[in-house]
């Protein structure tokens, strides 16, 4: 029996990589064992050319290696020849001596591999026939002849714009709007695709579709045209290789074939127009008569920023119907798909008229009079209108627009009038990058599980091949500060390695000679250099490096977090102190001034916070790549920093001396307060969140840790407390109000139906939605250990602190395997879950469990199979675990003798809202359990007598008398 075995195979993320120029990829793979603490001790990996499907002569064997290395491990064999396909797989031993069998094999493809290899030329229509300036999309065409019988063919294209391929009259690949957006004058993303299906005997033909998209659209808040060039042009090349051994490749060359397409308009921001009486049937197939068609011309642009695909793919990854049709008051005619989502609508209709013109305006929400509402849209239009060709039986989807909307409204649908619109004929397809689902999280408070599904959609709708900003208004950029303050929460909930790969390295692109950071990547708008959006440069890299133990990618943007840290330290003339220059600050806090956007936290205070915070990760970056003259550097910059902040901002006594929430936030996440002042700040903090009626004022800044920390600094209530709040500000309020997606503003749609604003009012913006990180690792209590990536050492530490939760689970798929952690409580015991991979252990600290009383699987934590250590730690026992999966019990009332609360019987009285609250109020040190030497019993005696009316007096005087005895 075979008690280890490989359960998958990766290399670059990915089980088949089509099409790389990496020169040394890397492997990774994943196990599973019938034993626990299962730990590889050795492994073999192969790889060989793909007719080699026996691997009796591979390129590549590493032999038996004594190690437990099982992912990143780079390519090191003889060197990967161009366009060429590969097998790859592994076999591995584990600490006893069992091997496993040999894992299926894995498929790697290479790619051009360089510049110069691109024998193509890019061509655009001939621009004395069609206006290049034109708005409708280029078609392109030629037709080729098959000499033989072949063994494959690979296409490699891209665009200056946005483009489709076709053969024989088949799309050639699920792709949209390919090649995606980069930093197009530094890096231009080709695309490979098989084709070898689609090739037949004979006569062939191969076609494009050619549009704007982000190269030369008008995008931005000035609607610019040209952003990137005048010319839309075409580069593509067919390798055809012939069972004989012969070659042949087919090129974009002038011999190709120009039209103008049957989409006359379309724009990444306004939509598109498709008029199907245009069609020119058969255009992409052989027997296609295109004389009429005009002549290209080259286009001189250069090949030396091409790259092979590195994002995932924009896809269509899944289908919603309708929900309702509704006539609103004005009498528009709209259907509601029930969630807020990004794509586009098919729509089928038959038997139109020619010329019968459909048009669909896409919009997020409803006014409080139950009309559409297009004013958060702003100049954005997105609008589609279709233009019926006749034809008995119809179909369309847009090509090269997408659309943020839950509600559409139609006009001109054939019988709309007097039957409604057929809900069949309409179908919502969900686009966004194609990255594989890595995250779950669900608990007791169905609310709080909306709000994950919200936090997911909205990381969907805004990860279209770049982390937008928000997908339906005339913006969709990558705003650097929303990408920094969600990556975490990403890249739990999503694979989302190659999509940060890609934009980081555009983000590196993008950076300043003197080191500074535009506020978006790609870079359209001008403008740079706030702190927290910049600081992206250092904060992505090093979460990357957290998820997935990737030193390569942290060795590549390594000179780039350098930079930028370089760039504020030369910034002004205090140089540990950053108080010079713009800042958007704590970005949309409510406890902002009139008219203005940026919260009431002092900029520099956060400016120089992010200082000090990036400069410890690039310490701790340059300390893992083995630069330790560097790595000491930036440790003492970072101590200097922490000491300018301390004599800047927090008082000799502890306090800070901005009294707001995000300032507090800031101290406690970055460490910058002496570690004997954190209880005052902690307990600050706690009181301007108690004070404030259990609600949040912060922005985009503080947002992300508050509840951090709160719970890692006592007060794991209070931030339960906010999650579950309900009423406005917070996280429920807004799906309380019907949210299916995270909102720009806490109060985007106001209780009484009026919004908060046109001019910048997005109904799906996932920054807010950086919670989920605190609810996975935190409530979950699934996390990492920082020493040890990739989740190779894992900490399961749940917090539970409230009886409003009564379970909660979380897993997440590493780089190692499956992760999970979950509890429940059931008939007075607290049960706990965890699920640890192969090659992996867990620290797993369960507060309120006492030894003698904890139980796995029935059997003492003694006797348990695949434990390492047992021992206690404060109020909680700590048990360190190999791979498997286990099922801890323990008395539930043990919980209340933690430090959440003082004691059992304090506890059962604290059950009571009502005195939570005062306590909260005006105790807050008592009910965390600390600082009680603070409150005097005269203190706590006028508590009483001030609360009577709200809580019992006999209450009351037994809670009272409780704190006392403490």
């Amino acid at each position: 029996m075979e008690t280890i075995k490989i359960i998958e195979v990766q290399c670059e993320y990915r089980n088949h990589l089509l099409g790389t120029d990496l020169l040394h990829p890397r492997f990774s793979w994943k196990m599973e064992s019938t034993e626990r603490n299962t730990r590889q001790s050795a492994y073999q990996l192969q790889v060989t050319k793909r007719e080699d499907q026996s691997f009796e002569s591979p390129l590549w064997d590493t032999g038996r290696m004594e190690t437990d290395q099982s992912i990143q491990l780079p390519y090191a064999g003889s060197e990967l020849t161009p366009c060429t396909s590969y097998l790859f797989r592994v076999r591995v031993w584990d600490q006893s001596g069992n091997e496993s069998d040999w894992s299926a094999a894995g498929q790697l493809e290479t790619g051009l591999q360089r510049p110069d290899a691109w024998q193509a030329h890019w061509i655009t229509p001939d621009t004395q026939q069609i206006d290049r300036e034109s708005d409708p999309i280029f078609q392109l065409r030629r037709s080729f002849e098959i000499k033989g019988e072949i063994a494959s063919a690979r296409i490699y294209a891209t665009a200056a714009g946005v483009y489709e391929l076709y053969l024989n009259g088949q799309p050639v690949s699920e792709d949209v709007l390919a090649p995606g957006w980069t930093s197009y004058h530094h890096r231009m993303q080709y695309q490979t695709y098989d084709v070898t299906s689609l090739i037949q005997p004979g006569a062939n033909a191969v076609g494009a579709w050619l549009g704007d998209g982000w190269y030369r659209g008008k995008l931005g808040f000035d609607d610019k045209q040209y952003t990137y060039g005048e010319h839309r042009a075409l580069l593509m090349q067919m390798l055809i290789r012939y069972t004989d051994g012969t070659e042949e490749w087919i090129l974009t060359d002038s011999s190709w074939r120009a039209s103008i397409g049957p989409i006359p308009y379309s724009n990444i921001y306004h939509g598109e127009t498709y008029d199907a009486r245009l069609e020119q049937s058969g255009w992409s197939s052989p027997d296609f008569d295109d004389h009429s068609w005009h002549g290209v011309e080259t286009v001189q642009l250069s090949c030396e920023p091409l790259i092979s695909q590195e994002n995932w793919p924009t896809r269509v990854t899944e289908t919603i119907q309708p929900v309702q049709y509704i006539v609103t008051p004005a009498g528009e005619h709209v259907l509601d798909m029930g969630q807020n989502m990004v794509g586009r609508i098919r729509m089928t209709l038959g038997g139109a008229a020619a010329g019968t013109t459909i048009t669909i305006r896409h919009a997020e929400v409803l006014d409080k009079d139950g009309n559409i509402y297009y004013g958060n849209l702003r100049p954005a239009r997105q609008t589609v209108t279709y233009i019926a060709g006749g034809a008995e039986q119809e179909e369309y989807a847009p090509h090269f627009s997408f659309m943020g909307f839950r509600y559409i409204q139609v006009s001109g649908y054939p019988g709309q009038e007097t039957e409604g619109l057929p809900l069949d004929a309409f179908v919502g397809e969900v686009l966004h990058s194609d990255m594989p689902s890595t995250g779950e999280f669900e608990c007791s408070d169905e609310r709080v599980n909306q709000l994950q599904r919200n936090i997911s959609w909205g990381q969907r709708g805004n990860f279209l091949d770049v982390p937008t900003d928000c997908p339906q208004r005339d913006e969709r950029l990558g705003w650097t500060g929303d990408a920094q303050v969600f990556i975490s929460t990403a890249l739990f909930n999503y694979q989302g390695a190659p999509f940060f790969t890609k934009w980081l390295h555009d983000v590196q692109a993008e950076q300043h000679e003197d080191g500074g950071i535009p506020f978006v990547v790609p870079d359209i708008v001008g403008g740079a250099n706030s702190a927290a959006w910049g600081d992206a440069a250092v904060i992505c890299p090093w979460t990357f490096y957290q998820y997935y133990g990737d030193r390569q990618l942290l060795a590549e943007q390594y000179d780039s977090m350098k930079k930028w840290v370089d760039y504020i330290h030369s910034q002004g003339e205090e140089e540990f102190l950053w108080n010079t220059g713009f800042h958007f600050g704590d970005w949309l806090a409510l406890d902002a001034s009139e008219g203005s956007y940026i919260g009431a936290t002092p900029t520099a205070l956060i400016a120089t916070a992010y200082y000090a915070y990036s400069s410890r990760l690039v310490a701790e970056a340059a300390q893992i790549l083995g630069k330790q003259q560097e790595a000491e550097q930036y440790r003492r910059l970072h101590e200097d920093v922490v000491q300018m902040f301390r004599a800047e901002f927090v008082t000799t006594r502890g306090r800070i001396a901005a009294p707001t929430q995000t300032a507090h936030v800031l101290a406690l996440m970055f460490d910058l307060v002496e570690p004997e002042m954190k209880l005052r700040v902690a307990a600050d903090l706690n009181d301007l969140i108690v004070s404030n009626d259990y609600h949040l004022t912060t922005g985009f800044v503080g947002t992300p840790y508050l509840c951090f920390a709160l719970s890692d600094n006592g007060y794991h209530q209070t931030a339960v407390r906010l999650l579950l709040q309900e009423s406005y500000p917070g996280w429920l309020y807004s799906v309380s109000q019907g949210a299916t997606t995270i909102w720009e503003h806490w109060d985007s749609l106001k209780p009484d139906g009026s919004f908060w604003s046109d001019d910048m009012n997005s109904f799906n913006h996932y920054s807010y939605g950086a919670v989920g990180d605190w609810m996975y690792r935190r409530i979950a209590g699934l996390d990492k250990q920082p020493e040890q990536p990739a989740y190779q050492r894992i900490r399961i530490e749940p917090l539970f602190g409230t009886r409003q939760l009564t379970h909660a689970r979380a897993a997440h798929e590493s780089m190692y395997g499956r992760i999970e952690s979950g509890w429940k409580m059931e008939e007075g015991r607290m049960m706990v879950q965890v699920t640890v991979p192969v090659n992996t252990t867990a620290d797993i600290l369960l507060h309120g469990a006492q030894m003698e009383q904890l139980s796995e699987s029935g059997r003492s934590v003694h006797e348990m199979d695949g434990v390492i250590t047992v021992d206690t730690e404060d109020d909680a026992v700590h048990i360190t675990v190999g791979s498997g999966q286990y099922t801890f019990s323990y008395p539930a009332d043990q919980l209340f003798q933690t430090s959440y609360t003082p004691n059992t019987r304090l506890s059962e009285l604290l059950m009571d809202e009502q005195a939570v609250d005062v306590l909260n109020r005006h105790a807050p040190q008592l009910v965390q359990g600390s600082l009680s030497s603070m409150v005097s019993t005269s203190s706590l005696q006028q508590i009483a007598d001030n609360q009577m009316t709200r809580i019992p007096q006999e209450k009351m005087q037994q809670i009272v008398a409780e704190l006392q005895l403490l």
